[in-house]
């Protein structure tokens, strides 16, 4: 039976993942300019991967015996596309501290596939961080 460590883990994962897959789509809705127009379609494919992201670690939390939220963490969309960068840049760098944490307790507690999981989540959270901070390069 999971903790609920790993549980509470996975459920602020959720939040997060919500968070974000709003945050993007919205970003990718408001963007203004050629800058914006650049990385437009990019953040409406990150938000739909997010949600993929929240779907798979709910799937995984309710396996485990856990509720998963429907809330999710504060959602800042940003008035520029600088703002929006930043914002987003940090909020993947915060989900990297968190993915690493729950592999780590996972392994802890031998559960391999939640820790397989995160795994191949954190790829795809260090390549979105990759993409916010080579906009933010080029600012």
């Amino acid at each position: 039976m999971a903790s609920k460590e790993i549980k509470d883990l996975l459920n602020t994962a959720i939040s997060r993942e919500l968070q974000v897959s709003i945050q993007y789509m919205w970003q990718h809705v408001q963007w203004s300019g050629p800058k914006g127009f650049a990385v437009s379609e990019e953040l409406k494919k990150i938000a739909i991967e997010e949600m993929k992201h929240a779907e798979m670690i709910a799937e995984r939390l309710f396996y485990l015996g856990g509720t998963p939220t429907t809330k999710p963490s504060e959602i800042v969309v940003g008035k520029d596309l600088k703002e929006m960068m930043e914002q987003d840049k940090k909020d993947e760098e915060g989900a990297l501290t968190l993915y690493r944490k729950i592999i780590d307790v996972a392994r802890k507690e031998g559960d391999s596939t939640t820790a397989h999981i995160f795994e191949e989540i954190l790829e795809d959270e260090e390549e979105h961080h990759d993409f916010f901070s080579s906009v933010l390069e080029g600012l």
